[in-house]
């Protein structure tokens, strides 16, 4: 079995390398802090003891998409510490154009983002574990009322 401690990081394949970049930090806030030539980069999250937590090949312009339904990678997600930052992430996808869904999964609430090369991602907020209940050992797909959620859950709310 091999002992893993975490995800350290994807790398993404993108057409083009700038665009990417600059979708990375203004949606995310990601850093930029490295380059290799002019085909790959790697990006690092606000607050993150990793090297880098994204890294970016250049395809070039005439990058081809892959086929809808072909296997690979669905999405990946990230973590989010309060409720209020999936609500903040949420508005910061609808101005980026970005927003694609968001759904209620039980232990976790999520809203579902694309960026310019087609890549799905999720940003998720984990229900504090003492209140998962029964989805404990579920995981369904449900309608995300962000609004209740944030009444539900939010800081200022319990104060």
């Amino acid at each position: 079995m091999i002992p893993i401690k975490g995800l350290n990081h994807a790398v993404l394949t993108v057409a083009d390398l700038d665009r990417a970049v600059r979708f990375y930090h203004d949606v995310f806030g990601f850093d930029e802090i490295a380059r290799a030539g002019r085909k790959m980069a790697f990006m690092r999250a606000h607050g993150s003891k990793n090297h880098h937590d994204l890294g970016f090949l250049s395809l070039g312009r005439d990058a081809v998409q892959p086929p809808r339904n072909a296997v690979g990678l669905f999405h990946l997600a990230w973590e989010v510490p309060a409720i209020e930052d999936l609500a903040n992430a949420r508005a910061a996808l609808v101005a980026a154009g970005a927003l694609v869904g968001e759904s209620d999964h039980g232990a976790t609430k999520s809203v579902y983002g694309v960026d310019p090369d087609g890549h799905e991602f999720e940003i998720m907020w984990m229900v504090p574990r003492e209140q998962w209940g029964e989805y404990e050992g579920q995981a369904p797909t449900g309608h995300l009322d962000l609004e209740a959620e944030l009444r539900r859950h939010s800081a200022s709310a319990k104060s």
